[in-house]
């Protein structure tokens, strides 16, 4: 499951079993150092198309999905040093940011929501002794604890409104299969199963459906994914400097 792409051990939060936890700050994000891209929701085109290229994925195009570009190669995530630190500036998608909490579905038949908090029991900054409490000494919510789940509401309705999004590419017929050949010295580097706008079918809609997306927001993100292409280079330049290190190191070795 995509939702859980970075948990070790998601557990559901339970106001008993987890009534003594604490949370110490997330202080890493090696979590993610090798998550080579990590979907993304519409509403967050606008700000992550200054640093990383947007695309769409999925075995099909009635399946496909947002996705922000973090490395272009298997297990590697350009954004992230070997100590877990983002690089400085970019954009963390709020994927990354929601850890080490989730919002995950429920099995088929399960009782109650149909969404339900989880936790990674694996995360090193849980604990009952230092950082914040989840729950108050009256097994209420603490604060901290409101603001993860508020935030992870708050991803959930985008995620619900981009799907909405989607649907309307599909409907349009605006995506198109793509594939990206970059030539890096004497090796190359595919990209394959992946989706784009096709701008000349973008253009080619009537003026109701222009009008249409402009309204609903949908038209900007679009345009945010087409601006977004241009950072290939910026993340083959990443893999450069990245190449680089990894050179240095073997010599130095």
């Amino acid at each position: 499951m995509a939702e859980v792409l970075f948990y070790e051990r998601p557990v559901p939060l339970n106001r008993n079993a987890h009534k003594d936890l604490r949370l110490k700050p997330l202080e890493s994000l090696k979590f993610a150092i090798s998550a080579h891209s990590v979907p993304l929701t519409g509403a967050e085109f606008a700000v992550a198309a200054r640093d990383m290229m947007i695309v769409f994925g999925g075995k099909t195009i009635a399946e496909a999905g947002p996705l922000a570009v973090l490395g272009l190669r298997e297990n590697e995530n350009l954004y992230v040093d070997a100590e877990g630190r983002w690089e400085r500036d970019a954009y963390i998608p709020a994927f990354v940011r929601r850890y080490p909490f989730v919002l995950a579905e429920k099995p088929a038949g399960a009782e109650g929501d149909d969404f339900t908090v989880f936790l990674d029991e694996a995360y090193s900054g849980f604990n009952t002794s230092e950082g914040e409490r989840l729950f108050k000494e009256d097994g209420s919510n603490s604060e901290m604890l409101t603001k993860a789940v508020g935030f992870l509401g708050e991803f959930q309705d985008q995620v619900a409104r981009t799907k909405w999004f989607m649907e309307q590419l599909v409907k349009h017929d605006l995506l198109e299969p793509r594939s990206l050949r970059l030539e890096k010295g004497n090796k190359t580097i595919n990209l394959n199963g992946l989706f784009m706008v096709n701008e000349d079918k973008l253009r080619a809609l009537d003026a109701a459906t222009t009008h249409e997306l402009l309204v609903s927001g949908a038209m900007g993100w679009i345009y945010a994914h087409l601006l977004s292409l241009v950072n290939i280079d910026r993340v083959a330049q990443r893999l450069s400097v990245r190449e680089q290190g990894e050179a240095a190191n073997t010599t130095t070795n």
